[in-house]
């Protein structure tokens, strides 16, 4: 059985930070229902400004001289129009109820949720998935089959001529003399380019540290780079002499 009066109009209320669907009695007061209203949208009732909104016809103020003894009978209620509840604060004193940075967050220590049994990761384990899969490769596996991806995409072969990205900020051009690994680099041991750059603002000369060469070029000329900085295409040679003599 319902407790719902038969006079009830269901409708829809909405604020900034809200929007649900609630019963309304219309012999209550407009300040009963803005007390009503103020758990529901967070907006205490003394700075509601309240309107009904009926279809696609203008907005109806519900306001009154007195509000304690105006009962919401005397507006034009119907089925599911909307009650759109407006803050009259002034922005910095409202609450933004959508701004959770402020919200203390429980973190659960990592040690603690490694022996959880009841956690994705420990279904993760049981199942034998992910890190747990005894035949998946490793991560350094994953990032050296990432770098070898990066070379066959970008199509980077041995003289293929290319630009450094990214080529807003950098756009040195070159030509490619080596593609592989370097052991003397940084791991992981998955594939460098080596650039010959047609302008001496390189950092070596073919040869990285401890002597190993790995192509010949002239004096900081040189630089060895992972794929992903690497732009192949019919770049031009960049000749800064050409360029001052057309100036001469």
């Amino acid at each position: 059985m319902s407790l719902q009066s038969a006079h009830d109009v269901p409708l829809l209320i909405s604020s900034p930070n809200s929007a649900s669907e609630r019963r309304i009695t219309p012999s209550w007061s407009i300040a009963n229902l803005k007390t009503r209203l103020e758990p529901v949208t967070g907006i205490p009732a003394s700075t509601q400004s309240l309107s009904l909104r009926i279809g696609s016809q203008q907005p109806i103020p519900i306001e009154a001289a007195d509000e304690d003894a105006t009962q919401l009978s005397s507006f034009p209620l119907q089925p599911y129009a909307e009650i759109y509840v407006n803050d009259t604060r002034p922005a910095a004193a409202r609450t933004d109820f959508t701004d959770v940075s402020a919200v203390q967050k429980y973190v659960m220590p990592e040690a603690e949720y490694e022996t959880r049994a009841d956690s994705v990761l420990a279904w993760k384990r049981n199942q034998k998935l992910g890190r747990f899969d005894p035949n998946a490769p490793s991560i350094e596996e994953q990032k050296v089959k990432a770098l070898e991806r990066e070379v066959d995409e970008r199509g980077i072969t041995l003289n293929a001529r290319i630009q450094l990205l990214p080529a807003a900020s950098d756009g040195r051009r070159g030509t490619v003399r080596y593609v592989g690994r370097i052991a003397e680099l940084p791991p992981p041991l998955g594939p460098w380019v080596g650039v010959e750059l047609d302008e001496p603002t390189g950092r070596n000369d073919g040869a990285v540290k401890g002597g190993q060469r790995y192509f010949e070029c002239k004096p900081n000329c040189g630089v060895f780079v992972r794929p992903e900085r690497v732009e192949v295409g019919d770049f031009e040679v960049v000749d800064e002499f050409a360029e001052e003599m057309e100036e001469i």
